[in-house]
């Protein structure tokens, strides 16, 4: 789950720039928040990610404890293209991780949240 300070730029953020799905939303007004998933399918075949929006709460403190998000894709340097292309920010270009083989990149979602890109074979 991720706070997020504007609920539909995070949903065009994950949806148009990620390509992935909006799967479902809810509000509860009583206790003023609002929620969103977001996949590139549903559970349980898939891993979804819950996008919260606090009424009225713009931004958060990232904090110590977060580090990231991971995505698996096929390509990594075409997934990095089409992000920028779509408006991303691309904040490591796709490329081995030091040290290693593995071939990864860094995005930066609109609310500061990072997302790494790890190169993977599907087949």
């Amino acid at each position: 789950m991720l706070r997020v300070g504007n609920l539909q730029r995070s949903i065009d953020f994950y949806t148009k720039v990620m390509g992935m799905t909006l799967l479902k939303t809810t509000e509860n007004t009583e206790y003023k928040y609002s929620l969103a998933f977001v996949g590139y399918g549903s559970n349980p075949e898939h891993a979804e990610l819950e996008l919260t929006f606090n009424w009225g709460v713009e931004s958060y403190d990232m904090g110590t404890a977060y580090g990231h998000l991971a995505i698996a894709v096929p390509d990594a340097y075409a997934a990095c293209e089409k992000i920028r292309n779509a408006g991303g920010k691309v904040t490591r270009e796709a490329g081995p991780v030091k040290g290693g083989a593995t071939v990864i990149a860094f995005i930066t979602d609109p609310d500061g949240y990072k997302v790494e890109l790890i190169q993977r074979d599907f087949a």
